[in-house]
């Protein structure tokens, strides 16, 4: 079907924007005329342009606009945030024909883009590739209406489903080959905030920064109930906005925060609600059995990945389990296996 295929294009250009354009939404769109694409853009980076206008800025010959049509994955913006409406420089530009992918969620927007395109008298259909659309802007579609942050846990567990050696000091196993650890500071790149627990942090020593790959580190997370972590450690090395979630006050150092939360009830939900009023859209777990374990049974993740290596540590510490009701694909990333599980919780 002819629309597919362009909105198939919207959707691709748009993931070009995975680590720049949060907490915006990912979008593409594309400018079709006499069959022909005459401009396409993505949203690149937040507080700069909107797809529409990058796709729109792109055409070459903009007397085209006027019998064109432009397709777009998200409904056009209608109000006045960092930019200007992308719906109202659609009908500046008089082009006719308006074909969307999904209804924006964020309660600014949601259907008001659209109305007013009809009320100028164009033609909109709405609802190509929808799903798939959806798909794209999850994370932003879990921000706005669960208020937490979009989570993806990640470990990596030996072929006999064991992540570490028991210890008390010296140096981690390690179940990551080179290329699938580049794979994981692609992860970091691709969102807000990273999140490890005491003893993670207390035995591993890691930076949670984005070294490997291109983008920025996102903002680190660590559980330090009784403030025990030893300043020396790379977490606070002032860096990269740190954020500790402690029992009880402590002076903020550079770069560094302390939150004190209630360890008296479930830290998790207080944890979500600090982030979400941070406006961190994303949370990448990486750290620990426990933690992760405590994420899978309260339901709290949306997405899993698991590298399964080849090597067996026949003992230590056993890898999360998430449980066999929840269906997961195989991927392949350089020779190596990964489980890749979805929480299903978007309609």
């Amino acid at each position: 079907m002819e629309e597919e295929k362009y909105m198939r294009r919207c959707i691709q250009l748009a993931q070009n924007g995975l680590c720049n354009a949060a907490p915006n939404p990912m979008v593409g769109a594309v400018v079709v005329c006499d069959g022909k694409i005459i401009g396409e853009g993505y949203h690149v980076r937040c507080g700069e342009a909107h797809a529409e206008v990058n796709a729109i800025r792109s055409v070459k010959e903009p007397s085209l606009l006027k019998r064109s049509t432009i397709y777009v994955s998200l409904e056009p913006c209608s109000h006045y945030g960092k930019t200007p409406p992308c719906a109202d420089l659609i009908i500046e530009k008089q082009i006719p024909r308006i074909v969307i992918g999904c209804q924006d969620p964020f309660a600014k927007v949601a259907g008001r883009g659209i109305q007013k395109l009809k009320d100028a008298g164009r033609e909109v259909t709405v609802g190509v590739l929808e799903q798939e659309c959806r798909n794209l802007i999850r994370r932003f579609i879990t921000f706005h209406t669960l208020h937490r942050p979009y989570i993806t846990l990640k470990w990596a567990e030996s072929a006999d489903r064991y992540i570490d050696n028991f210890r008390e000091g010296g140096k981690p196993v390690i179940l990551s080959n080179p290329l699938t650890s580049m794979l994981v500071h692609k992860k970091r790149a691709e969102h807000s905030a990273i999140m490890v627990g005491t003893r993670t942090a207390e035995l591993d020593n890691p930076g949670l920064t984005v070294r490997n790959w291109q983008g920025r580190s996102p903002v680190r997370i660590v559980i330090d109930r009784k403030q025990k972590l030893s300043p020396e450690l790379h977490l606070f090395d002032g860096n990269v906005r740190t954020l500790v979630f402690t029992e009880k006050p402590h002076s903020p150092q550079s770069n560094i925060e302390y939150i004190p939360i209630d360890f008296r009830q479930n830290i998790l939900p207080q944890i979500m609600e600090y982030l979400y009023a941070q406006g961190l859209q994303s949370l990448l777990v990486e750290g620990g059995n426990i933690l992760l374990q405590s994420f899978i049974d309260a339901e709290l993740w949306d997405e899993a990945f698991v590298e399964e290596s080849p090597s067996m540590l026949f003992s230590g510490v056993k890898a999360p389990e998430i449980g066999d009701k929840i269906p997961y694909a195989n991927e392949q990333y350089f020779g190596r296996s990964f489980r890749h599980y979805t929480a299903a919780r978007l309609s």
